[in-house]
């Protein structure tokens, strides 16, 4: 079994880590993968002096990178109730925790390479098709959801090819 560090720095640093995130991205690359906007929310024995030091010591090592047309990008929430401790519990008790939410493009991948093709081949066997119809959807709304993710993916990479083309930009000045 592994101890982690339990300082803010070191609760916060693993919350970051690619391998803790909810959604898996094996290529997670942190400098290349830029963030749009990020909150972190602390629980517990957590001051606003240290959770405000660490999101600096985040971005001065290089731990996070925003696209440049947004600066800040951090929200910091604190809540000074200790995480709760539940009976019969495999999780340890910790003075404090944090959760992190962002939004990060390398989405932007998991959209195409993973919901994107699982939608199109899913549709193509028309596999439960007949139940949302059934509840009253319409043929045409799945094209349309189609449409619709596909911009998503869209907007996505215009983030990444925008930043790609002021970074040319920045080194040819």
């Amino acid at each position: 079994m592994e101890t982690q560090r339990c300082d803010i720095q070191g609760i916060t640093e693993t919350c970051f880590s690619a391998q803790n995130f909810f959604t898996k991205i094996a290529d997670f690359d942190a400098e290349e993968d830029k963030y749009m906007a990020i909150s972190v929310n602390y629980r517990g024995d957590v001051k606003a002096k240290e959770a405000n030091a660490t999101v600096q010591w985040l971005k001065t090592n290089k731990k996070v990178t925003f696209v440049e047309w947004c600066p800040t990008g951090f929200k910091v929430g604190l809540n000074d109730e200790p995480p709760a401790v539940l009976e019969d519990d495999d999780v340890a008790p910790s003075k404090r925790n944090i959760v992190m939410i962002g939004n990060n493009t390398a989405i932007s991948r998991v959209f195409s390479e993973r919901i994107s093709k699982k939608y199109d081949l899913m549709y193509s066997q028309r596999a439960f098709v007949h139940w949302y119809v059934g509840e009253g959807m319409e043929e045409g709304e799945f094209a349309e959801a189609r449409e619709d993710l596909g911009f998503l993916e869209k907007d996505y990479l215009d983030v990444l090819s925008e930043q790609a083309t002021d970074e040319e930009n920045d080194e040819s000045d």
